[in-house]
């Protein structure tokens, strides 16, 4: 019986060159391995069914040369490809891509410094000297969808992005914040107006590397558009005939886009 087997180098999923799309969500067989050195194979459970076989998945070196007849493609593609209506079709895989960043991250004792050890399919690690159990890091981090009275769309260019492409304002949940709190403090941070009216709208599994973005939308209250100039370089309001680049499809933050504009 053929075993099958997601390989994975840093946060790209391989594939033998010529590999059929349409087995992408079976994984490539295990044998195929061989083609590594020193490669890392592991079993990791099914997220909505424990009592299932588990997921064997194949983690390449970072400093492993990628062989002549493999490909490497990006999740960050799969999930444009897929579409985010279509992730579940994914989530094997987004799971794996998450487990296989945590554990290259988790390989010792963030207490003591010990070397953790391994349990098998349970989805942790645990120190043998101080009993630490290590779980899968998932940092919590809003997208927000502002509009005003007039029918329009607050959107910002990050340092980080492309040239010419503008999204909505983003950020990482705090301690001691619920979600909303954070809706309201990473707006007035970024772009310094207040908003009211948070909503949420929906939540994506984003493993680069460990997030989960949380979809609100929120109304303008207050305040003139004025960016911090640390991680948003321009923030302006957009009408729906007017407007920028905007994030590829399959996101969290395009979905809420085409939304407002009533493409979905």
């Amino acid at each position: 019986m053929v075993k099958y087997a997601y390989f994975f180098h840093n946060d790209n999923l391989l594939l033998p060159a010529g590999f059929p799309d349409s087995q992408l969500e079976r994984g490539v067989p295990l044998e195929n391995i061989n083609d590594f050195i020193n490669a890392e194979t592991f079993e990791i459970s099914q997220v909505d069914d424990f009592s299932a076989s588990g997921i064997t998945v194949v983690s390449a070196h970072a400093e492993t040369a990628l062989p002549a007849n493999w490909k490497s493609i990006n999740i960050r593609q799969l999930i444009a490809l897929y579409g985010i209506d279509n992730n579940k079709n994914l989530a094997k895989i987004i799971r794996a891509c998450h487990i296989t960043q945590w554990r290259s991250e988790s390989r010792f004792c963030g207490t003591c410094g010990a070397k953790n050890n391994e349990i098998s399919k349970e989805g942790y690690r645990a120190c043998p000297s101080c009993g630490r159990l290590e779980f899968p890091r998932i940092c919590p981090a809003v997208i927000t969808l502002i509009t005003d009275s007039g029918n329009r769309i607050l959107l910002a260019h990050n340092k980080r992005f492309k040239n010419g492409v503008y999204s909505h304002i983003s950020g990482f949940n705090e301690a001691g914040e619920t979600l909303e709190d954070t809706v309201a403090r990473e707006i007035r941070e970024e772009v310094n107006i207040g908003v009211c009216n948070i909503e949420y709208v929906k939540s994506q599994p984003w493993p680069f590397p460990n997030s989960l973005m949380i979809g609100f939308k929120a109304r303008y209250l207050s305040g003139t558009i004025r960016p911090d100039g640390e991680e948003i370089e321009d923030a302006k309001w957009f009408t729906k005939d007017n407007m920028p680049e905007i994030p590829a499809q399959g996101s969290l933050s395009r979905f809420m886009i085409d939304e407002w504009l009533g493409l979905t």
